[in-house]
């Protein structure tokens, strides 16, 4: 767990890994190909999770884009939409995967906390956020190479770009602070389970009345 608060590897992983799957997919990966499902060779169960989380948001980013394609027909639309559900519950199930593993880490370390008072977000969740953060930084950066646009969008990208890095680099510190503090004792980790119900075919009312 102590590699967790390597903000610095982790964030370079994460950009690492995007440019990288950028080149191996192309820039705007094909309708057929998403969801793309990667081997990892990250031995490190905490750094192979991040790798798990961002591989769903990486085609979450995608399939976005290919929603909001107005050119698309109706058929596709729906696809699509599929997809992204699928998609998405994945992406939750490996947030809480990675915080059950934290979890564990913690239980077998006999790490007990001094107090009840347990954070508003996960570190699975934040791990979450930065990758989401990290594809915003590779996006945004790709708008400010682009030779089709005037100098004021350049300008208005580079400074986005800008706020992203700094919105970046204080979540990576907030979430350091918050494994310092679960260590030490003085936060609770807690796992705050999602509980989708939409694709549960026993809880979502348009599922299980039609399977009735």
């Amino acid at each position: 767990m102590e590699i967790l608060k390597n903000t610095d590897l982790i964030l370079n992983l994460m950009d690492n890994s995007i440019s990288n799957w950028h080149k191996i997919d192309g820039k705007e990966p094909d309708l057929n190909k998403l969801p793309i499902r990667r081997e990892f060779n990250e031995k490190n169960e905490f750094l192979l999770k991040v790798l798990e989380i961002l591989e769903a948001n990486y085609n979450l980013w995608h399939l976005e884009d290919l929603a909001r394609d107005k050119t698309a027909t109706d058929n596709i639309i729906a696809e699509v939409k599929r997809r992204i559900d699928k998609e998405n519950q994945l992406r939750n199930d490996r947030i809480e995967q990675l915080d059950i593993l934290i979890d564990m880490y913690l239980k077998k370390n006999r790490i007990n906390p001094n107090t009840n008072i347990s954070n508003s977000e996960t570190i699975g969740s934040i791990i979450d956020r930065l990758t989401i953060l990290s594809l915003k930084i590779y996006h945004m950066f790709e708008q400010t190479l682009r030779k089709d646009v005037v100098e004021t969008h350049i300008e208005n990208c580079k400074n986005r770009l800008n706020i992203l890095k700094i919105q970046r680099d204080d979540l990576a510190q907030a979430l350091k602070i918050l494994i310092d503090e679960i260590l030490t004792g003085k936060k609770r980790h807690k796992i705050y389970y999602q509980f989708k119900m939409y694709n549960d075919p026993n809880l979502n009312p348009v599922l299980y009345r039609k399977n009735g």
